[in-house]
């Protein structure tokens, strides 16, 4: 098995090839979660993940044999993007399998890189068996994202990194699809400082490693916001290291995922992807694990498409009451929408849509209903808005809430 020795070894020789990633204390994350939160900035490497320590970790161990020969993998996007990207760097050609439902940015960027990308299965474990033929067929050699020493070994040193910026650190939480950034993590970390908790975590959608680990069948979605760590099968080799190297795995919902990517869009000012927030979102939704604690945060990567992003944030604007519908009931008149609006505008409120309804409507046949697509303040100032219009003798609901008020 892998040792700390190996992850020292794999750090000088990829060292001057990646990026020793920013790991800074964040004071308004750790106010909110309750621990001094330290985060580990991989989305800042060149393809936006940490998979390209363990990628170009492998691609260094091969002989020129191999290399002529040219590689395979299979990936959801990150461990694609970094092979990639290596292999070009190296002269080394490179064939890789994504499954169809993979983000476009990611296809993009690893076909920038000179890769030849096959989109085959609707999920990773149908791509890995597709490259796995493709692989006896070309006679390439397979790069696998997670179940390999030397990629193993290249996700180590993540560890190392932040155990030398933060000696104090109590606890690593760490996403997790197929294992190996954990396996990595877990082996060099323990290795530094036996008594550091490594803390895994998963969606609630694909719980494969802990459902393994627990001896229970595994079962899964089929699709989730974090599509890096949707992973139905973990390795052989980082589930014998989780048996003997994770404390505990935790796991995190949808929501949580969401309120996740756009906290550190606001807070920190960057851009993650749902596995790269994974962390966050566990820290937030089990404060009681953390409390009180030093704890590193792994930002495991930052290759999100922008329509999902964009949905993020306008789901979260409006959970936070920022983004609201309004409706309004007024008489059908003329003058009466002036009205409305005049008392939106001494309430604060900036009108973003309006859409004006007379037929597709329950109220009576002399009045029309309004429904304003408000930016607000937040919930407080959405309940004064509310009241102003009271005052001004309308009835107001929030259809999303289907309460009428009176």
């Amino acid at each position: 098995m892998i040792t700390l020795e190996e992850i020292r070894r794999a750090a000088e020789v990829i060292g001057d090839q990646i990026i020793d990633t920013p790991c800074p204390v964040s004071q308004t994350l750790s106010r909110i979660t309750g621990a001094r939160v330290a985060l580990k900035f991989e989305n800042l490497q060149f393809t936006a993940s940490f998979k390209e320590r363990g990628a170009l970790c492998k691609l260094l161990s091969l002989s020129p044999a191999q290399r002529q020969g040219g590689v395979i993998a299979m990936s959801a996007g990150n461990h694609a993007q970094a092979v990639a990207y290596h292999a070009q760097r190296l002269g080394i050609p490179a064939v890789i399998v994504m499954p169809r439902f993979a983000p476009n940015v990611k296809v993009v960027r690893t076909r920038e890189f000179g890769a030849e990308v096959l989109l085959h299965g609707e999920s990773l474990d149908e791509a890995g068996g597709f490259a796995q033929r493709l692989a006896g067929e070309r006679g390439l050699l397979l790069v696998h994202p997670y179940d390999d020493e030397r990629v193993i070994a290249g996700q180590g040193t993540l560890a190392l990194e932040m155990l030398a910026s933060h000696p104090d650190l109590e606890a690593l939480v760490v996403p997790v699809g197929g294992g190996g950034l954990i396996a990595g993590v877990a082996i060099a970390a323990k290795g530094v400082k036996p008594d550091i908790q490594v803390v895994g975590v998963q969606t609630s959608r694909f719980p494969s490693m802990l459902q393994a680990l627990e001896g229970r069948p595994i079962e899964c979605g089929s699709h989730t916001l974090a599509e890096g760590i949707a992973v139905k099968s973990p390795g052989r080799l980082t589930l014998e290291v989780a048996r003997r190297g994770v404390d505990r795995i935790l796991l995190v919902e949808e929501e949580d995922i969401e309120e996740a990517v756009l906290l550190l869009l606001e807070v920190e000012k960057t851009v993650v992807e749902g596995a790269g927030a994974a962390g966050l979102a566990a820290a937030i939704k089990h404060p009681d694990c953390f409390r009180g604690k030093k704890v590193g945060l792994v930002l495991s990567g930052g290759n999100i498409d922008l329509l999902p992003l964009s949905s993020i944030i306008q789901r979260g604007l409006a959970r936070s009451g920022r983004l609201v519908r309004l409706c309004v009931e007024l008489r059908d008149v003329p003058g009466s929408l002036a009205e409305v609006t005049r008392s939106l505008a001494a309430a604060e409120a900036n009108i973003v849509e309006v859409s004006h309804r007379r037929a597709f409507t329950n109220l009576p046949l002399q009045s029309a209903e309004v429904e304003f697509v408000l930016q607000t303040r937040g919930l407080e100032h959405l309940e004064r808005i509310v009241e102003v219009l009271g005052r001004a003798g309308h009835r107001t609901w929030l259809p999303d809430r289907e309460t009428p008020s009176k």
